[in-house]
């Protein structure tokens, strides 16, 4: 009977032990699972800033054109009111300004990104213009911006505008 209670009682700490390694691998899980979500929202505010960047760049592009057009339009030369150089541009106006390295502002009221109202975001585009030729303008798109982490992205988009009309 003697070795009886020798084995019960070697048995009762098992357990304890059992439920200790259990409880650990539980918190190792879930520590191992917010870890995951946090670097995901992280992630994805990246994600959100390099869509925004692209749309941002591509507006600038798209006033370019505009521009242009509007040139075309009023009868003027196609490629009137451009040279070589760094510019800002601003989708309520036709003219492109110097460059000033200041920050794009977002309107509350209606979503739009420009340099008159709206508060401050962390990005800056620059419009590069290079007359290739008086048949071919070169357009590149720059936005630039940085993150929390000090992390500096840039998008830049390329295009080609050439005097096709007659």
């Amino acid at each position: 009977m003697n070795t009886m209670l020798k084995i019960k009682n070697n048995d009762s700490g098992q357990l304890l032990i059992e439920s200790m390694i259990g409880i650990g691998i539980v918190v190792v899980g879930l520590l191992g699972v917010v870890g995951l979500l946090s670097r995901s929202a992280s992630l994805n505010r990246v994600v959100s800033q390099q869509l925004i960047a692209n749309y941002l760049a591509s507006e600038g592009i798209e006033i370019t054109k505009n521009i242009i057009d509007a040139n075309i339009i009023k009868k003027d030369p196609w490629n009137q009111g451009f040279s070589n150089g760094n510019f800002e541009a601003d989708y309520t106006s036709l003219i492109l300004q110097f460059n000033q390295d200041r920050f794009l502002s977002v309107d509350s009221t209606n979503g739009f990104y420009g340099y008159q109202s709206g508060a401050p975001t962390l990005f800056k585009r620059t419009i590069n213009i290079k007359l290739v030729s008086s048949e071919e303008i070169k357009v590149n798109s720059i936005v630039r911006w940085n993150t929390r982490g000090g992390g500096q992205f840039e998008v830049n988009l390329e295009d080609h505008f050439f005097n096709w009309r007659p």
